[in-house]
């Protein structure tokens, strides 16, 4: 079965970057053993993406020589006009996300969706009952301000079903989000 999971880093504050929009606070955990594999795992269970224009536009920024996501449909929720990406599979949509996760689903052909970022597209999910896991990689890093993780409130308690310890610190925390029907 399809579960669209939030898959994501925040501070121990509960912020996906910092004030400036930045991630170098993030970055310096990029070589710690066990994430790389870890990340590499769950990517291949990864069968649609849906991402913000800004999380885009950031990851355009970076200059890939090739789309990190090579072979997985990926739809950017924008209501502006973005630059494509050469032999990515990208589908620029303004559409409700209740409107396009249908499409999201069949396209992952029984693999699982990923909201890659940013918070507040994953809460749009959360509110039309479409999130099923949060895997929230915490970062032993307090920021004070920034991006919030996720600004919607989640009916019920979520349900812990996993902890994975990591070197220096890092922790991540998987939840199964209840449904509010």
């Amino acid at each position: 079965m399809t579960r669209t999971q939030y898959f994501v880093a925040a501070s121990l504050d509960g912020f996906i970057a910092d004030a400036a929009g930045e991630l170098q606070w993030l970055f310096q955990f990029n070589d710690v053993e066990g994430v790389e594999a870890h990340y590499k795992a769950f990517l291949a269970g990864v069968g649609a993406l849906a991402m913000g224009a800004a999380t885009y536009e950031f990851i355009v920024g970076e200059k890939p020589a090739v789309w990190p996501y090579a072979g997985i449909p990926t739809w950017v929720f924008t209501h502006r006009e973005l630059p494509g990406f050469a032999g990515a599979d990208i589908r620029f949509t303004a559409d409700d996300v209740g409107a396009v996760h249908e499409q999201m689903v069949d396209a992952a052909g029984g693999k699982h969706i990923w909201l890659v970022g940013g918070g507040n597209l994953a809460a749009q999910f959360a509110r039309r009952d479409l999130l099923d896991e949060i895997w929230l990689g915490v970062i032993p890093v307090v920021l004070g301000a920034g991006a919030p993780l996720l600004p919607a409130a989640l009916p019920g308690t979520l349900e812990l079903t996993a902890v994975t310890r990591f070197p220096r610190g890092m922790v991540e925390l998987r939840y199964t989000v209840p449904k509010s029907r």
